[in-house]
């Protein structure tokens, strides 16, 4: 039988029971497909379990139970702030986080003060969830925490920092800037990445030489065609089609990578004011 005609007691009881993780996130999603009254109190019940498995089960569930706008949103998230009064384990609170993550278009300032309270902690986890928690917050006390999490010694935490500040608000301030040009040189390229799209977004002047400083070093992933169309600047186009070139010239270049090279190259064409001579370069 499909596992999506099981009944929602039989896949409790695997998540319950199943002594591996292998079909665990399989489970959760069938469960979040089923919105109602039930599954939710069930939810509930296991996050008061004194065993954390449980709890993550029941929290992991209420995370994306339904879609927007989730039907039980409110209880939701008061049951998550009650959680983090009392969780200890770092793995659990990390769900928590996630789960505000995924809900956390509402929160106030009360409850985003309650998580960056988190930012000092010592515990990868729970830093990682802290990020997801915040992202897309205009809001100082979250910017800040994100800034600071830009500068973690892990690059998984500074890059999604990184890309919370950059690319997932809207706010443009010093500090902001700041922050974006201290990962411009980071040796995590996605972060790299993530800082010069952030800065291109806010139409920073001095990002250009950089981007071309990319192009020509021709080490970089699709995040880097962003920032060139979000400055829009035609002449980024000879480094481009030298770029392209090299690559179709090689037979170990991910082809969707050269779409999406090609693709940029022909928005960049298009968004150039109309009279703007434009040399055949590719």
């Amino acid at each position: 039988m499909c596992k999506k005609n099981w009944t929602t007691e039989k896949l409790f009881a695997r998540l319950l029971n199943n002594k591996s993780k292998k079909s665990y996130w399989e489970h959760i999603s069938i469960l979040r497909s089923r919105p109602d009254e039930d599954v939710f109190r069930q939810c509930v019940t296991l996050t008061t379990s004194d065993i954390p498995k449980n709890r993550m089960i029941g929290i992991d569930v209420l995370a994306q139970l339904g879609v927007h706008p989730r039907p039980f949103y409110n209880e939701t998230i008061d049951r998550y702030f009650e959680l983090l009064e009392n969780e200890k384990e770092p793995i659990v609170i990390m769900s928590i986080l996630y789960g505000i993550g995924h809900n956390n278009e509402n929160l106030n300032k009360i409850q985003i003060k309650k998580l960056c309270a988190y930012a000092d902690t010592k515990s990868s986890l729970i830093k990682e969830g802290l990020v997801f928690s915040l992202l897309g917050k205009n809001d100082d006390d979250a910017i800040t925490t994100l800034i600071s999490l830009s500068m973690d010694k892990l690059s998984h935490i500074r890059d999604w920092a990184t890309f919370g500040i950059g690319s997932q608000i809207e706010d443009d301030t010093i500090e902001i800037r700041n922050a974006l040009w201290k990962r411009i040189d980071d040796k995590h390229q996605e972060t790299k990445l993530e800082a010069i799209a952030g800065l291109a977004k806010r139409k920073d002047s001095r990002i250009k030489e950089i981007i071309k400083r990319e192009l020509l070093d021709g080490e970089y992933g699709t995040l880097l065609f962003e920032a060139i169309l979000d400055v829009n600047d035609k002449d980024f186009l000879p480094l481009l089609c030298q770029n392209l070139k090299s690559a179709e010239d090689s037979t170990d270049i991910n082809p969707e990578w050269i779409k999406e090279l090609k693709l940029c190259i022909t928005k960049l064409e298009e968004a150039m004011p109309r009279g703007v001579a434009l040399p055949n370069f590719c």
